[in-house]
């Protein structure tokens, strides 16, 4: 290389170097502040390229965007005496770098204000309500109510709580095996009640249907009567009308329906022929017709 080109590519480097000492960039989701000898002097929280003293002058540098405190599960003490165990977590923002800068320094302080702010919102807050209304009912609305007040608390540090939530409600590990048998039981005796309820209530029907069924076969047996003995008097009418008109035709109908029953096929009958029981079967000259035994 030669000499001629040292100086210019000297000249060069130092300028930049100058360059690098007396700017610095600002992004868009950064902020800044320069700090002289320890004190802020001046806050930067658009994006762009600004000068500052080399050396004597320092920027530090804060995150715009939205940033994720998770707070470590604590409990505390509901307005039903139930010890609950809640894991929070909540989403904020540095909206005054030179306040947060003065008050809290860094994310590490930044994150123990939140701590001691949210969490006493939440103790307080939750502490009112019972854990049926943490738990479902009124969760939201509790949730609107712990973001808003500690986010007026946290003003005061440059921060913004834009959201506070609650990740997981649990009661203590050692409270949870009394609850389940508090539980347990609870419903075992609304069973019984039930189950007693149940058998009473079908006593009751199986009562009522015995008796209606009783009611139900006394009115047919009543019926049933009415109608055979109305039948039997019909039936005895109707003998003694036709025994009445023709004697002889009665008896020969009688003595053919006794036939009927007494003599089938195969069947043998040891009796006189003159009895008076075959009279209808003898022939004129008086002799038994059939050949019967």
């Amino acid at each position: 290389m030669e000499r001629r080109w040292i100086i210019p590519i000297g000249v060069f480097f130092l300028a930049m170097l100058v360059w690098n000492l007396c700017t610095f960039t600002v992004r868009q989701w950064t902020q800044a502040i320069v700090v002289q000898l320890g004190q802020p002097i001046n806050t930067y929280q658009e994006p762009g390229l600004f000068l500052k003293l080399p050396l004597i002058q320092e920027v530090l540098y804060f995150d715009k965007r939205l940033l994720l405190y998770d707070a470590a599960p604590k409990e505390l003490l509901t307005k039903d005496k139930q010890q609950l165990v809640v894991d929070t977590f909540s989403r904020w923002r540095i909206i005054d770098p030179l306040k947060y800068y003065t008050t809290v320094r860094d994310e590490a302080g930044a994150q123990s204000r939140l701590d001691d702010i949210i969490y006493s919102n939440v103790r307080e807050n939750l502490g009112r309500q019972t854990i049926q209304e943490i738990v479902s009912s009124r969760r939201a609305e509790l949730m609107q109510e712990i973001t808003k007040r500690s986010d007026q608390k946290a003003r005061e540090f440059g921060i913004e709580i834009v959201d506070v939530r609650i990740r997981r409600a649990d009661l203590p590990e050692k409270n949870e095996q009394n609850v389940f048998r508090r539980m347990r039981a609870e419903r075992e005796r609304l069973a019984k009640k039930f189950r007693a309820e149940g058998d009473e209530e079908a006593r009751k029907i199986r009562s009522q249907a015995e008796k209606e069924g009783k009611i139900i076969l006394a009115e047919a047996k009543k019926k049933a009567e009415i109608i055979r003995g109305e039948a039997d008097a019909q039936a005895v009418k109707i003998f003694a009308d036709a025994y009445g008109r023709d004697l002889e035709f009665f008896e020969l109908q009688r003595s053919l329906a006794a036939y009927e029953k007494s003599i089938g096929e195969g069947t043998k009958l040891v009796v006189s022929p003159r009895s008076e029981f075959f009279r209808y079967l003898r022939s004129m000259d008086g002799k038994a017709a059939g050949g019967a035994e």
